[in-house]
């Protein structure tokens, strides 16, 4: 291929893509949108440079200002979390992961979490299901652990609190993984807690979902309902890049916790996004509790509007959810495959989503039983509960009554014309998907 060719359809496809977004309804859990402000930091010189070690202890010089900048993200986040300790140098969600598996196990070691049927995330994983087939998980592949699982309930689409401890009991783990990828309602932490610290075991929660929700009040408190630490990603209802973090109160174990970011698992730990993340943090101390009460309320709202017109949706008996996150059957419409392709196509942006129950019915995630919404992004635009019951009656339209999805595609980005910018920041009128071009 001609270099140049390739070098402009890069940039082609990139408009191409803003202009997508800008006429969609973005509804992906696990994603949203930064402000400007993050963008710009994103954009430093920050991110041509190198700072191993602690803030203080670099191993390279020309770290004058960027420790300056990282002090301020940790104290940030010790504020926003209630916290002693904050390390901020995770690249990632699933490094922050690791660094507690690096910390507080050997390979070998038991840990104990939720499937990923049943909401756990991929590094949560075994290397091999129980049935020999390979899964590959964070957790077995790369260091080695032995998982076994927290006990659901299926109803109530949370943890069963009897049978998990009995669990604990019987396995014995080292380390415990709260938290999850599909998680509608708080867990139930205390109980199991003071068994596995009975037992030795360290307890974690990966606060990756709902870190925004966490900071501003608005979920759970798990450092103060028995979790040690707590790990997390920062770009879902945390509006921020995309990075990682874990924190705890724990003296000895923040310092082991330090040891296995580096010299275990970083290098050098992407400073630009350091330096966005202490931007979108002073947003979220500053916004941050009206942002999540409008994301919950968003989600409720959204929730009862998709059952009002006739879907599936989960966890009905218990209000359907206290989070961002909004969990709707689609098996008997046609899959989740199908309803993400089909509201792809009408430019209504979701993904398929394992339920609990789907590998009984001989599902699978290629095509499961369900989809997972989340309505971060959309409050981010916003959005408020009418405009849910609008974005409902989309849904209907292309996933019940089989209309043509280019024909709501269109009726979509003329809805989407009344929410173009950024809310939630320091700065808000600035278009949300605006291609900004430098060259």
């Amino acid at each position: 291929m001609d270099p140049k060719m390739a070098y402009d359809r890069v940039f082609s496809l990139l408009e191409e893509h803003h202009a997508w977004f800008d006429s969609s309804i973005p509804l992906i859990a696990s994603e949203n949108v930064t402000s400007y402000a993050v963008r710009e930091a994103l954009l430093s010189d920050f991110g041509h440079r190198y700072a191993e070690g602690w803030v203080g202890e670099r191993v390279y010089a020309g770290c004058r200002y960027i420790d300056q900048v990282e002090q301020l993200a940790m104290d940030l986040m010790k504020d926003i979390f209630r916290v002693k300790h904050a390390d901020v140098r995770p690249i990632s969600g699933v490094m922050a992961n690791l660094a507690v598996y690096t910390a507080f196990t050997q390979p070998g070691d038991v840990m104990m979490a939720l499937p990923i049927t049943k909401g756990g995330h991929i590094s949560m994983g075994p290397l091999y299901g129980k049935k020999g087939t390979r899964i590959g998980g964070t957790a077995g592949a790369v260091h080695g652990l032995r998982v076994e699982y927290i006990a659901f309930n299926d109803e109530e689409f949370n943890i069963d609190v009897d049978r998990t401890i009995k669990r604990v009991e019987k396995y014995k783990p080292k380390l415990i993984m709260f938290g999850a990828s599909e998680i509608l309602f708080p867990q139930p932490i205390r109980e199991i807690a003071e068994v596995a610290h009975s037992l030795g075991a360290h307890v974690n929660y990966d606060a990756a979902h709902v870190a925004g929700l966490i900071g501003a009040g608005r979920f759970q408190d798990p450092l103060r309902e028995g979790a040690d630490s707590m790990t997390m990603s920062t770009h879902k209802t945390l509006p921020g890049p995309q990075h990682g973090a874990v924190v705890t109160n724990d003296d000895e174990k923040f310092e082991l916790i330090k040891q296995a970011c580096f010299p275990g698992l970083l290098s050098n730990h992407h400073l630009n996004a350091v330096a966005a993340l202490a931007v979108a943090l002073a947003e979220l101390k500053a916004f941050g509790e009206s942002y999540a009460d409008q994301i919950i309320r968003n989600a409720k709202a959204l929730a009862q509007a998709l059952h009002d017109q006739g879907f599936k949706v989960l966890g009905e008996k218990r209000g359907f959810t206290e989070s961002h996150q909004v969990m709707v059957e689609v098996a008997d419409l046609g899959g989740g495959m199908w309803a993400e392709k089909t509201l792809e196509e009408a430019n209504i942006i979701v993904n398929r989503n394992l339920l609990p129950w789907d590998i009984k019915m001989g599902r699978s995630f290629i095509d499961p039983g369900g989809i997972r919404l989340g309505t971060s992004e959309v409050t981010r635009l916003g959005m408020k509960e009418g405009d849910m019951e609008e974005i409902a009656r989309f849904f209907k339209r292309a996933l019940i009554d089989k209309e043509d999805p280019k024909k709501v595609a269109k009726d979509v980005a003329e809805f989407r014309e009344n929410f173009r910018h950024i809310h939630y920041a320091f700065e808000s009128a600035k278009e949300a998907y605006a291609y900004i071009r430098l060259r």
